[in-house]
């Protein structure tokens, strides 16, 4: 991504009632990629086990949206992807 402007994207995934606990490790896996990517900033659970959450780094919404949608939770119906542009200061 050297040379383009970076923005920050939320990614915020709601868990199905289709959630199917196999789909996590493959998650996972997504997640060690992006991060070996130097895209992932961080990432984590949310307490109340309804889904989760992760900060990227992408050049659009676009980018972002197909990033998200190669997310095994996505892929196979577990969960669903709420994205937005995080302006952090």
């Amino acid at each position: 991504m050297e040379g383009k402007s970076v923005s920050y994207f939320l990614l915020i995934t709601t868990r199905t009632n289709k959630f199917d606990s196999n789909d996590i490790q493959g998650h996972y896996d997504h997640l060690e990629k992006l991060k070996k990517e130097e895209l992932l900033e961080m990432y984590g659970p949310f307490g109340d086990a309804t889904g989760g959450a992760y900060l990227i780094k992408a050049a659009s919404i676009d980018e972002a949206t197909k990033i998200g949608n190669l997310d095994p939770l996505i892929q196979n119906g577990s969960s669903t992807l709420t994205i937005k542009e995080w302006l952090l200061r």
